[in-house]
Formats: C-alpha cells, sequence, structure tokens
C-alpha cells in the first residue's frame, strides 16, 4: 500500500512538473454560455476576441475556454443562432490564470448589447451564476457555492449546509431542511443517489464528504418530475469538481485547538497505529474459527476451546492517558486540463487526498431522568480519509465524466460514567465502554451527456455503484456497582445482557443505479422542452450482530470470587484468569439481529417545461415511481417484511416573471417518504448513550405528502437576492420515533401517526451594505440572512396506548432556524473577514411515550469566525478560524405542555454538554 501511495505522489509531482515548463506565460478566459430566460446551456455557441483570429465553441455543458492569451485587456464576442450577439469588454486577463465569465444570451427579439467589466463580477463569480441559475431554476431551490464554502471555517459538508436558508444539521451530520428529519430528505452525490450511512435510520452522514471537495451544493426545496420523489424536505444535490479551469497542485495543512480537550488529559482505551489511518488493524474482530451462535448456546464449546475462543478476543480493557493533540487537517488537490487536438477537445483530472484527525473531550455529560443520575465523562479518537478522482472528457456536443469517491471514518469512544440508578439496589456505578465505529463509503459515477442536432436537444445518461460500510468490531461495556456507600465496587459479569455484553456488528450495503435523460425543444406556446426519462435502483443490504460476553465461574473454588470481582478493569479480565477456566463464553440468543434487505425502485417521468408570454413559465408532468422491498431476518417465525408501493406523483411549478430581477413563484407536488431496512427490522440494539434500546416496526407504512409551496424573489444585483417563501406540507402516515415505555424497560421504536401537518414561512436576504455609504469600506461589505418559521401538529394513532400527548409537534422539526452573517474583504480581496450565526428553535428529539414525555432539544446559539490573508502573491492563504464561540450547552430535557416534565423525582435532562469552543490556523498554497 505505501509503494502504491508513493508510486502516485510521485506520478502526480511528475506531471505536474512537466506541465509546469510548458507552460507559457499566458492567461485564459473560461466561463459558461447560458439562455438569460431559463438558464439552459446553448450548446455550439461560438465566443471570439474581437481583432484577432482566436475563437472557441461552447461544448455539451455550454463550456467554452479561450487559452494562450498575452496578459492585457480584451473584448469578446458571443454569438449563437436565433439569438443576439453580445459584446463584452474591459476583460482583464492576467497571466496563468484562468478569467471566469459566464454570459447570458437573448433571443434576438430583445436587446443583447452591454458591457461587463469583469473586475465587478470578479470576486463574486461563483455566487452569482448560482444565483442566476436559481432564478432561473425549475423549482424553488437554495444554495452554496465553493466560493462562499472556501470563506467560512467549515470543515465538512453537515456545516456547509448549515449556511443554507431553512437548513440545520442535528448531531453534527445529519440535515434537517424546513423542520423536515433527515428520513423526510433525500441527497444525490454527482447525479447518483446517495445512500444511508447509517444502520439504525434513515440518514446520510454529511460529515462523510470534505467541504473542499465540493464544487457547489443546491437543495431543492420543490419537486419537479425528474426529481426522485422520496423527498418533502429538501433534496441535496452534491457536486464535485471535474474539468478544472487551469492546471493547479494545492496543498493544504491546518490544526485545531478545542477549549476543553486539547492538550487536557485524554483517556481512551486501545489502538493500533492503522487506527490513525481509519482502519482497524483486525485485533478487535472476530477471527474466523470463533464458535457459532450454535455451539455456544447448546453448551457445544468444549472447555479447552472455550479458553481458546476468550483469548482470540482483544480483553486489553487498560485505560490509557495521555494528552489530548490538536486536531489535524491535511489535504492536497491535483487539477489538470489539457487542449486534444485541432478541436481543442478538453480533458480534465482532479484528484485529491485529505486527511484528518480529532481527539476531544466532553468532561461532563450529565443525564438526569427517571431513575438515573449519571455523570459521564467522553473521549473520542477521529479519524478521516479521504479521497477524489475525477476524469472528463469535453469533445464537440459530448461530455463523458467518471467520478470517484472514498471516505472512511474511525471513530473511537471511551466513556467513564458514574452515578445511581434508584431502580436498582446499587447506590453508585462506575460504567466503563470502548466503542469503536468504522464507516466507510465508496461511489463511483459514470455520466454522459449528448446534443443531439441542430436545436438544443440533449441526452443525459449515468451509471452509479456505492458501497457503504458500518462496522463495530468490538464495543465493550463493563459496569462496577457499589451496593451502599463505603462499600466496595463489584463488576457485574456473574450474567450476560446487552447492558455488559460486546456487540460485534457489520453492515455491508451495495447500491446499483441508473437512469436517462432526454430534452427536445417542441413547438409549443413561445418556447418549450420536453423532457423524459427513465431511472432504477437496486439496493442490497446485509446486517449481521452478535452479543457476547464473558461470564464468571461463580461455582469455582479455586478462587476468591468477590476479590476478583472488585478488581480494576485493567486486571479483572486477566490472562491468568481466562487461562484458568474461570470464564466462559457466553451470548444473548435472538435470531432476529442478523438480517438480509433489499430493494428496488424503477421511476419514469414525463414533464414539459414551457415559456407562455414573456414573463410566464410553467414546468408540469407526472412522475411515477414502483417500489418494492424486502426485509428478512434468520428467525423462521417471524414472516418476512414486503411492501410493494405504485406511486403516482404529480407536480406543477409556476413562475411569473413580475421584472428582469423579480419572480413569483407557485407550486404544487406529491411525494412519498418509505420506511428505511433498519426501521422495518425487529433488531434490538441497546444505545448505552440513550439508556434504551432500539429496535424497528414491521408494520410501517409509507408515507404520502401533499406539499404547496408560493414565494417571491428578488434579485437587486449580481450576488445579492430577497425573498420570502411560504410552504405547507400534509401528511398521512409520517414515519417517527417513539419512546415505547409501556414495559418495564424503555424502547426507542418508530410508528406511524395518524396525521400531520406543517406550515411555514421562510426570509432570505443578501445585500451588499453600499447603501448606508459609498465608501469602499461599505462596497466590500455583505451582509446576509435567512430565517425559517414554522409550525407543525402531529395526531398521535388511535392504538390502544393512552400516550402522555395526543397531539405535538412533528419529531425534528424548529418553530424557527435563523442563520446569519457579515464578510468584509480589504487590501483587494488580499484580507477577508466573515462572521456567522446560526440558532435553531426547540425541537423534539423523541415522541413521547406513556410514562415518558417527548424529549425535546432546547435553543442554542452558535458563532462562529473566520479571517483569510492572502500572501505570497496570492498563492498562498493563511486563515484563522473560530466555532461555536459561545460554547453553549446542548440541552435534551422531557418537557410536558412547554415545562420541564419529571416523571420519577430524579430530575428531567436527558442529556446536557458542552462542546467547547474551537480555533483553527490554516495554511493553503496552490502552485
Amino acid at each position: 500500500m505505501k509503494k502504491i501511495i508513493y508510486a502516485t505522489v510521485l506520478f502526480v509531482l511528475a506531471t505536474f512538473s512537466a506541465t509546469t515548463l510548458l507552460a507559457q506565460n499566458t492567461g485564459k478566459i473560461v466561463g459558461k454560455v447560458i439562455d438569460q430566460k431559463t438558464s439552459e446551456t446553448l450548446i455550439g455557441a461560438t465566443v471570439s476576441i474581437e481583432g484577432t483570429t482566436k475563437g472557441a465553441a461552447t461544448d455539451v455543458d455550454g463550456h467554452y475556454s479561450l487559452g494562450g492569451i498575452a496578459p492585457g485587456r480584451y473584448t469578446i464576442l458571443v454569438r449563437y443562432m436565433g439569438y443576439s450577439t453580445k459584446s463584452i469588454s474591459d476583460i482583464e486577463v492576467k497571466a496563468n490564470v484562468a478569467t471566469p465569465l459566464d454570459v447570458t444570451l437573448a433571443p434576438s427579439a430583445t436587446t443583447a448589447l452591454s458591457e461587463v467589466v469583469i473586475k465587478a463580477t470578479y470576486r463574486q463569480e461563483s455566487v452569482n451564476a448560482l444565483y442566476a441559475i436559481q432564478k432561473n431554476s425549475v423549482s424553488i431551490s437554495d444554495g452554496i457555492s465553493s466560493e462562499l464554502i472556501r470563506r467560512s471555517p467549515d470543515r465538512n459538508t453537515s456545516d456547509v449546509l448549515k449556511r443554507v436558508s431553512g437548513t440545520t444539521i442535528q448531531d453534527n451530520k445529519f440535515v434537517v431542511v424546513r423542520g423536515l428529519s433527515d428520513r423526510y430528505n433525500s441527497a444525490s452525490l454527482d447525479g447518483a443517489p446517495l445512500p444511508s450511512t447509517e444502520p439504525n435510520r434513515k440518514a446520510f452522514s454529511f460529515d462523510i464528504v470534505p467541504s473542499s471537495l465540493i464544487d457547489n451544493i443546491i437543495i431543492s426545496k420543490t419537486a419537479s418530475p425528474d426529481l426522485p420523489g422520496d423527498f418533502a424536505g429538501g433534496n441535496v444535490q452534491i457536486l464535485t469538481k471535474d474539468i478544472p479551469d487551469n492546471n493547479f497542485l494545492t496543498v493544504g495543512i491546518g490544526y485545531s485547538y478545542n477549549t476543553q480537550s486539547t492538550f487536557k488529559d485524554f483517556q481512551a482505551g486501545f489502538r493500533s497505529t492503522s487506527d490513525y489511518f481509519a482502519f482497524d488493524d483486525g485485533t478487535r474482530k472476530l477471527v474466523s474459527n470463533f464458535p457459532t451462535s450454535t455451539e455456544i448456546l447448546n453448551n457445544q464449546v468444549s472447555k479447552p476451546r472455550n479458553i481458546q475462543a476468550i483469548q482470540s478476543l482483544n480483553n486489553d480493557f487498560s485505560i490509557y492517558k495521555s494528552k489530548a493533540l490538536p486536531g489535524q487537517n491535511y489535504q492536497i488537490t491535483w487539477g489538470n486540463v489539457a487542449e486534444i487536438g485541432k478541436n481543442k477537445n478538453r480533458f480534465g483530472t482532479t484528484v485529491a487526498l485529505t486527511y484528518r484527525n480529532s481527539q476531544t473531550i466532553i468532561p461532563d455529560l450529565q443525564q438526569q431522568f427517571d431513575n438515573y443520575d449519571y455523570h459521564s465523562e467522553q473521549n473520542k479518537f477521529s479519524t478521516n480519509i479521504g479521497a477524489l478522482a475525477n476524469f472528463a472528457y469535453s469533445f464537440g456536443k459530448n461530455k463523458i465524466t467518471f467520478k470517484n469517491l472514498y471516505n472512511r471514518i474511525l471513530d473511537d469512544q471511551f466513556t467513564y460514567r458514574t452515578g445511581s440508578n434508584s431502580g436498582t439496589t446499587s447506590s453508585d456505578n462506575k460504567f466503563y465502554a470502548f466503542d469503536l465505529l468504522e464507516k466507510g463509503l465508496f461511489k463511483t459515477t459514470l455520466e454522459g451527456e449528448h446534443g443531439l442536432g441542430a436545436k438544443t436537444s440533449k441526452i443525459k445518461w449515468n451509471l452509479g455503484f456505492s458501497n457503504i460500510l458500518n462496522d463495530q468490531p468490538d464495543q465493550k461495556k463493563i459496569n462496577y456497582k457499589q451496593g451502599n456507600p463505603g462499600e466496595p465496587y463489584y463488576a457485574t459479569v456473574s450474567s450476560l445482557a446487552k447492558e455488559n455484553a460486546r456487540l460485534f456488528s457489520h453492515l455491508t450495503e451495495n447500491i446499483y443505479s441508473g437512469k436517462v435523460d432526454y430534452n427536445l425543444p417542441v413547438s409549443l406556446f413561445k418556447q418549450s422542452n420536453l423532457k423524459i426519462g427513465v431511472s432504477s435502483q437496486y439496493r442490497d443490504r446485509k446486517f449481521d450482530a452478535r452479543f457476547i460476553g464473558l461470564v464468571i465461574d461463580e461455582n469455582n473454588d479455586n478462587y476468591d470470587i468477590n476479590a476478583i470481582l472488585q478488581r480494576p478493569i485493567q486486571t479483572l479480565f486477566g490472562p491468568n484468569l481466562i487461562k484458568a477456566g474461570l470464564y466462559n463464553l457466553d451470548e444473548i440468543p435472538n435470531l432476529t439481529d442478523r438480517y438480509t434487505a433489499n430493494s428496488l425502485t424503477n421511476a419514469g417521468y414525463a414533464m414539459l417545461d414551457s415559456k407562455i408570454g414573456e414573463n410566464v413559465r410553467v414546468v408540469y408532468g407526472l412522475r411515477v415511481e414502483k417500489f418494492n422491498l424486502n426485509v428478512e431476518t434468520e428467525d423462521p417465525n417471524q414472516p418476512k417484511v414486503k411492501l410493494d408501493n405504485t406511486d403516482f406523483l404529480p407536480s406543477v411549478n409556476f413562475t411569473y416573471a413580475l421584472t428582469k430581477k423579480a419572480n413569483f413563484r407557485a407550486s404544487y407536488y406529491r411525494s412519498v417518504a418509505r420506511p428505511e431496512f433498519r426501521e422495518l427490522s425487529l433488531f434490538s440494539y441497546y444505545d448505552y448513550e440513550m439508556l434504551a434500546s432500539v429496535q424497528g416496526n414491521p408494520n410501517l407504512k409509507r408515507t404520502v405528502i401533499d406539499n404547496a409551496d408560493l414565494r417571491y424573489e428578488f434579485y437587486p444585483s449580481a450576488g445579492q437576492i430577497f425573498s420570502v417563501s411560504a410552504f405547507y406540507k400534509k401528511f398521512q402516515n409520517a414515519i417517527e420515533p417513539l419512546i415505547s415505555d409501556e414495559n418495564s424497560s424503555t424502547t426507542i421504536s418508530y410508528f406511524n401517526s395518524k396525521s400531520a401537518y406543517v406550515y411555514g414561512v421562510e426570509l432570505e436576504a443578501r445585500k451588499a451594505l453600499d447603501f448606508i455609504d459609498g465608501s469602499n469600506f461599505f462596497k466590500n461589505s455583505t451582509a446576509y440572512v435567512n430565517a425559517s418559521f414554522t409550525k407543525s401538529r402531529v395526531t398521535n394513532p388511535n392504538d390502544g396506548v393512552p400516550r402522555l400527548e395526543t397531539k405535538r409537534a412533528l419529531v425534528g422539526q424548529s418553530p424557527y432556524v435563523i442563520n446569519a452573517g457579515l464578510t468584509h474583504t480589504e487590501l483587494d480581496n488580499k484580507l477577508s473577514f466573515n462572521l456567522l450565526f446560526n440558532r435553531l428553535g426547540k425541537r423534539i428529539f423523541y415522541a413521547g411515550g406513556t410514562r415518558f414525555s417527548s424529549v425535546y432539544e432546547l435553543p442554542r446559539s452558535v458563532l462562529d469566525f473566520q479571517v483569510g490573508y492572502k500572501v505570497l502573491k496570492s498563492k498562498g492563504e493563511i486563515k484563522l478560524g473560530g466555532s461555536d464561540l459561545l460554547n453553549a450547552k446542548y440541552n435534551f430535557q422531557y418537557q410536558l405542555d412547554g415545562k420541564p416534565y419529571n416523571f420519577s423525582g430524579t430530575g428531567s435532562t436527558f442529556k446536557r454538554y458542552t462542546p467547547g469552543t474551537s480555533y483553527s490556523l490554516s495554511f493553503n498554497y496552490t502552485f
């Protein structure tokens, strides 16, 4: 592996060096040519430099590239049949720099000559392009560009998504759009659907994609027939970079300091060197000849084999102490674009490697509810490695892209908990948990786009494959109980339960997808486009879990059992005790802990995009989805879970151009939300952090949602926006997590609520502050704010369970979300400053049951900043950032009728902790 990495690095450096030597002291003008009214790319438009013979034609993406231009100022002419010619002057070209310029053309019936000064838009280029696409987009959408990502302290996609209007992040990685939890949202990466990365919920962990690899993100909040039908909050579309505008090699290095973690005492369990590279070295996993569940449960394991099997486990329960190191972040990105042949076909390559490591401490996580009064210290060691390799070839009216993404996260968490549980005979507890989780994502996408005929008809196809890995190779838990104050603590290893078992679980899922879209201009109304397409996705999952433990032989007269139970955790399972046969291997039997699942979604759609007159645009059509699902456990007494649904999903999006800068939009669409594999499986998982078991419900039905939206949007100038939106959603059989507490033990499960609705408004504004004063200070300052205010109501089902609440808010829905920011640049854009604020309202974390009310996550405010300064002729940039400056507590609380709910007297705190403030310093240099 080291040789491969070494050879790859040498190849990249050698290629880059050769490219640099051959490079001339010239620059480029690059960009896209799009329709002014619809933002459709124009294939075959000619772009030429006035007074020269140098020119280029746009490709199937509408992209053009004028290379080999000597430094200076130029005027370009853009021509396309049926459209007015546009002359753009005063374009500054610099040596070894690609000057970006996107051009909009209007049909020849309109005026089309204007002068554009590139300096006025260069700083905001990517933002301007994104907002132009928004203004002409089919559906109501919001987005964020690579330029804004670069100016924030965000390290991964989950951080970035917090900046989008109406969007929040739960558990630092799961997206919530318009107050709707992750299960009502869908995501795609480079045009192919993203799978769920979590074994226990329908959610994609967005912290898995580094922000440096993103070109832009767009969230569609209303549907059109060409989008998947399984979302009601938003469809998150992430695009990574393919053909760069010029050749480059960027190296970045960064470090971070957390106020309550860095250089503080850090505790951890066993660690191998490979953990630093996000791979377990295999010493935690079960060996291939480990006794089967049947052998253990039927007492078919001999004494010698019992000892041998126990010895094969990783029995290192030592607690290693060190000082938490600063967070580390390294990345290298290489981009290359080559022009091939006399037609100057373009071949682009983007390759990136990223590495992150952090060691964080939560010194006091409090849980005070029911019988529990616990205080925990959590130490998490986390490593993330990522690789991206994108290749694209553009020739004539064709473009082929091959995009690959690999990412792997290793989280190793050690928890030490103390406190009382009045539901038992113990007065105090000492609980230890060693919990390692490996998550991996490999995704590859092959895509083609081809212009057909003289018109702008186009066919686009996409083939995708994804593999998801989620492993817990050895989650170890041990508790010591104290009978009365002053008495010794005894390890609870006399019997086996999920609270003290060792969990070995493995999840792997493969996703195969494909789609074809065809776009054809038709003679209907003033201008229309017919778009039809088909798609298919097949998912195949296998999950296996075993709960294994060591039970002490209390009948062994050769040892003082009480003395052994008082041993510290480091020597409780000492090699001499194991070799003497003092411990017996045991396993918790449950055939539902293993399941296989698959689903097949086939879809077809037809839609018309029609311009009616000068100001009206209507996009309407129908999408049909056929969904089949099968979930089967190894328990022959449990029936197979099957779903077979055909859904007709109509949608209509109406846009009226009030002025050249303002739109009024209205839309209706129907969508669905389907149960996830895990939500249907009877597999029961004990979550020691939640102090409850998590179990699926095989009787879940799909959710059907009717959605309506209104929006007014105004674009006062490039890069600026004001919009206000209203929306309403009605749910039939909404799927939600709830606390099932009819029995003595608490279980978190899933159910279909009887009915639910959500309505709300969104506001977004982005404006330069030059209206305050015409000085350069205010011209270089921009403020933005986006806010959403939402109301929801859910009626619980009449299923005979006497729940505390008959009506409540939808799980995960915040009554308000506020994002705000202030950006400022100085010294000809060399110095930049960003201040970012986020706050969300109280939202339900879990729906309540008969004894417990709903758990609410209480509001908290987040303030971030970043200062950047370009050095070394602007090829390098130093960034200083601060995250969560206010360091407000995360507070999850049981509440009923807006007040804290105390069931048994201990308290109402489900969990409460502070994350600490983080400061980061990074340096990036582009060769």
